[in-house]
């Protein structure tokens, strides 16, 4: 596969959100600098985030969003300037599974980071949110434990996601995460499923990562490789 380079930004790694590394030290502002187009974490797990056509919002607990000022900060992100390198029409009835199996079917590799929007209208979309924190941080996984769940239906919006190759274990989330943005603006959350009916996928290969890390007394002392790394991000994430 060849392609013209393409870079991609993260905030901190995953892990560091798994043992309970929540401030940040990247605002808003800094993101939308670097991209349009991506998603994340606030203070404190403080809401969801989606960053979409250059606009950032912050979707809450109960399901609802609302712009988030370029002041808000983030302990967890990843952002690009979405190119559409590929894209794909769907037109009939198909669920977060069958479509992220076609996608991947269309990708030639599984080794490079790639940038997934969908937009479309979905017949369901279950999501979830967790409530801020208050130190000491507990891990992700476990505040994951006890996550709001809201659901639309017949609904137009727009998946932001991206697909990381499994080798980047701890430093992102392997595989497919996404959030949902509804088309108004006004609600989404992180997905946990979906049946879209109809819409266009799109795809943005990344070649390059720019990684950031944390100067924070927490991170530098947070345990990144603990044994059990890779069910707790399963439980984060699932």
């Amino acid at each position: 596969m060849e392609t013209a380079r393409h870079t991609f930004h993260q905030t901190s790694v995953i892990a560091a959100l798994l043992d309970g590394v929540l401030d940040g030290d990247t605002t808003v502002g800094t993101l939308r600098e670097r991209g349009d187009f991506g998603l994340g974490t606030f203070d404190a797990l403080d809401g969801e985030m989606v960053l979409l056509d250059g606009t950032c919002f912050r979707l809450r607990e109960d399901g609802s969003a609302e712009e988030a000022t370029d002041a808000a900060r983030t302990p967890f992100a990843v952002v690009t300037r979405f190119v559409a390198h590929r894209e794909l029409e769907v037109t009939a009835p198909t669920t977060r599974a069958e479509l992220t199996a076609r996608i991947d079917a269309t990708l030639g590799s599984t080794n490079y980071l790639y940038a997934v929007r969908v937009d479309g209208t979905f017949s369901r979309v279950r999501v979830r949110a967790v409530a801020a924190q208050q130190h000491p941080y507990p891990r992700l996984d476990e505040v994951t434990e006890h996550e709001s769940i809201a659901e639309f239906a017949d609904a137009e919006g727009t998946v932001v996601g991206f697909r990381t190759p499994a080798f980047e274990r701890g430093v992102s989330v392997p595989g497919y995460h996404a959030h949902f943005l509804g088309a108004d603006r006004t609600g989404g959350g992180h997905i946990q499923d979906y049946v879209l009916d109809r819409g266009r996928v799109a795809v943005c290969i990344g070649t390059d990562l720019h990684l950031e890390l944390p100067r924070t007394a927490a991170f530098a002392g947070a345990d990144l490789d603990p044994d059990d790394l890779d069910s707790r991000v399963t439980a984060a994430e699932s």
